[in-house]
């Protein structure tokens, strides 16, 4: 979760908190609007489909009145079927608009009817519409592919005709659905726009069909129409039998008896348009905080975030040492963060000249230093010679042999000295160094006294405080001395040896081993002159343990020390050797 504390991603939160409530307001208002203009649509199309069926409803009103009207003059004929047929086709000839009329009995015989007097009577007893109607009989429209006179599709109503409380049978008045059709309004200006009439049994009564087209096609899929009767005006979406997601509109034409269904294909009825309005609901706010952010953002950074960004390389330049010049001061720049520049240049500058008289003073008092360790060393050789001079001129051996330990113990101090102004850091001595010098040293004095002895050396790279260092190469000095004075020929070889190790055995240990060869016999150098009190006092110094061991024809010397860290800075707290990061993290280092 770091980026949670960036400046881009908290404005970001902070300016979404402040554009939700006006977000919201135009979500909620864009989506009453989009649904205030999808039902001014429906309404249109409920208004449009009404239209479409108002002369078909004229029609069927017509046709149920006159069905009406036609009861009475049927019960006073009902028994002379001569005198009910003439009144049935004086009916139908004035009108013009009816293609049949009749009175169906109970059995279904039919006597009194509108067709010609030539014409056959006609038995509509296993007609499953009187079937229907004896079941329950209410007025009822419906339709008949074959008429049983005029043998053309016909759209029959069908009214019960009662004397008293007894169901004498129906009146029937046929329309031919040609005529019912042509009353379609289907000018509706718009094409793959389709109508279709149906009874409150679900029935189809007329469908509009263009170019042949199967108007069964155009039908909701999975909504019976038997189910439409009871919703009233309606609208929904459904799929139909043609696969194609259309708009469906229910009118009724006669109430509780017929009623309109209007298919609408969704061009026309926009609903891609209401979807586009209200996918825009949501778009609007989203694209108005995405552009706020971006307008935001880009403010900042232009005003904040480049300033910072370009701040931020100067203080990691400087903290990784680059000097040469205080960073300039960001010009154009806003006032609070410029003021931050130029104080950050001020203190660059100051800190620039500071480090430069430190390190002056640093660079003389190394130079100081390192002639003071060159005089010591001077001094130190001078003495040596001294020695030397004076020992040439006493004839006593023992007196001789004395100050020729002596003059080693100064030469070696002199050696230090030597090593410590030619190092590159005055606080720590290559004690590898240092001890090769002065076995080489000694090792030159021993050959020259005539004495025939390999020198083995085995000195591995170890860094040491000059503290440590002078006990140590005094120490050394003393254990090769002893080791030569004491050092024999063994059996089966042709001359004595003296070996030296110098290693680091784990960290934070020294290991020093001076060995020599013995002959038969002899203990080695294991007396307690001076030599052997000296190497004690200075393992005491290195805070070390000595051992001595002699077998096998040798003799072997040791000394394990503790090593002392020199107090320098070191790579991970080094003010030049700094690991900065892109940004501030906890644990991180600066």
């Amino acid at each position: 979760m770091e980026f949670t504390r960036r400046l881009g991603f908290r404005l970001g939160a902070l300016l979404s908190v402040a554009i939700l409530p006006i977000g919201l307001i135009s979500l909620v208002q864009n989506l009453h609007l989009s649904r205030e203009a999808e039902r001014s649509a429906e309404i249109a199309l409920l208004g449009r489909t009404a239209s479409a069926a108002a002369g078909e409803r004229a029609l069927l009103q017509s046709a149920l009145g006159s069905a009406d009207a036609l009861g009475p003059a049927i019960l006073e004929s009902v028994e002379r079927p001569e005198l009910c047929s003439e009144l049935l086709r004086n009916f139908v000839q004035r009108s013009g608009t009816y293609r049949h009329a009749a009175f169906v009995p109970l059995d279904g015989a039919v006597e009194c009817s509108s067709a010609p007097a030539e014409a056959p009577e006609y038995d509509l007893s296993g007609n499953p519409e009187l079937l229907a109607f004896l079941q329950q009989p209410s007025t009822t429209v419906t339709a008949l592919q074959n008429g049983p006179i005029s043998g053309e599709p016909v759209v029959v109503v069908l009214q019960p005709l009662y004397r008293g409380s007894d169901l004498l049978g129906m009146t029937a008045l046929s329309l031919t659905q040609e005529l019912m059709r042509s009353t379609h309004a289907m000018d509706l200006g718009t094409e793959g726009a389709r109508i279709l009439t149906f009874n409150n049994r679900g029935h189809v009564l007329i469908a509009e069909s263009v170019q042949g087209d199967d108007p069964a096609l155009l039908l909701p899929r999975d909504v019976p129409l038997a189910s439409l009767p009871g919703q009233g005006e309606a609208t929904f979406r459904s799929r139909a039998n043609n696969g194609q997601m259309r708009v469906f509109t229910v009118v009724p034409v006669v109430p509780g008896l017929v009623y309109a269904l209007g298919s609408w294909s969704p061009s026309i009825a926009g609903v891609g348009l209401f979807q586009l309005s209200r996918f825009g609901a949501v778009l609007l706010p989203v694209a108005l905080w995405i552009v706020s952010l971006a307008v935001a953002y880009f403010a900042v950074f232009r005003l904040v975030l480049r300033h910072i960004t370009v701040l931020r390389g100067q203080m990691r330049r400087f903290a990784i040492g680059s000097r040469e010049a205080a960073p300039p001061v960001l010009e154009d720049a806003p006032t609070e963060i410029a003021d931050v520049s130029q104080t950050f240049h001020n203190m660059a500058r100051i800190l620039i000249r500071d480090e430069e008289a430190m390190e002056q003073a640093v660079a003389e008092k190394t130079v100081l230093l390192k002639e003071v360790h060159h005089r010591v060393k001077n001094n130190l050789q001078l003495i040596a010679s001294i020695i030397n001079m004076q020992g040439r001129l006493i004839d006593d051996p023992d007196a001789k042999r004395v100050l020729r330990s002596v003059q080693d113990r100064v030469a070696a101090l002199a050696t230090i000295y030597r090593n410590l102004y030619q190092a590159e850091q005055l606080d720590q001595v290559n004690a590898d160094q240092l001890i090769q010098d002065i076995i080489a040293q000694l090792s030159t004095a021993s050959q020259g006294a005539g004495r025939d002895l390999r020198v083995e050396c085995d000195i591995q790279p170890l860094t040491m405080l000059p503290d440590q260092a002078v006990p140590l190469t005094l120490l050394t000095t003393e254990a090769f001395t002893n080791a030569v004075k004491y050092a024999q020929t063994p059996p089966g070889e042709d001359r004595a040896w003296v070996r030296v190790a110098l290693s680091q055995p784990r960290p934070g240990h020294g290991l020093l081993e001076v060995e020599n060869s013995t002959a038969d016999g002899s203990e080695g150098a294991g007396g307690t002159g001076l030599g052997s009190q000296l190497i004690e006092a200075f393992s005491m110094q290195l805070e070390g343990t000595v051992e001595a061991e002699s077998r096998d024809g040798r003799y072997r010397l040791t000394l394990l020390f503790t090593l002392d860290q020199p107090h320098h800075p070191t790579s991970g707290n080094n003010p030049r050797q700094v690991v900065l990061t892109s940004a501030a993290r906890a644990g991180s280092r600066h």
